[in-house]
């Protein structure tokens, strides 16, 4: 059973999670914007990633008994310098993430909460993912000077980029 320490931290981390979402969101329109449709979908795979992200905890919220409590949504940037730019951004956000994570964790440690620290381990190998995973997009924009045609490479290759749902195991705590 959650206390209402460890429920209050995790609403805070859906509400981050549903921010993650909107903000990836943010960027996949403003890669539509510039013309830059395969980078759009790569934010719009990233967008539904972050809402299976902030449900798998909103289940398990529900399922410890606890009470879900939604609240309002921060507005994402919509407006950036380059594709360079947006993944720093990313980057930066999910270190943010990983900080956040990383503080549920010592928090489900702190009050001996072993049921909680083995839910989030899962996104504590996640964000592994997620942080290298803009790490390796970085690297090639920065290759290919961000522009021409080594960006619209890369762009064609962020096209290919598909979202694939968690089995329902994995999504329910």
């Amino acid at each position: 059973m959650l206390n209402d320490k460890m429920i209050e931290s995790l609403n805070t981390q859906i509400n981050k999670e549903m921010y993650s979402a909107y903000l990836y969101m943010a960027m996949s329109a403003y890669s539509t914007y510039i013309g830059l449709k395969g980078f759009a979908n790569w934010f719009m795979v990233q967008y539904q990633e972050e809402m299976v992200h902030a449900m798998k905890i909103y289940d398990y919220i529900n399922g410890q008994g606890g009470q879900v409590k939604l609240m309002v949504i921060e507005q994402p940037l919509t407006e950036f310098e380059s594709p360079l730019d947006m993944f720093e951004k990313t980057l930066v956000h999910e270190k943010f993430i990983t900080k956040s994570i990383n503080e549920l964790v010592d928090l489900a440690i702190a009050e001996k909460d072993h049921a909680t620290n083995i839910f989030l381990q899962w996104y504590v190998t996640e964000q592994i993912e997620e942080e290298g995973n803009d790490n390796e997009i970085i690297a090639k924009l920065k290759l290919v000077g961000g522009e021409g045609n080594g960006l619209l490479m890369l762009d064609k290759e962020l096209a290919m980029r598909v979202f694939t749902p968690p089995a329902a195991k994995e999504v329910q705590a």
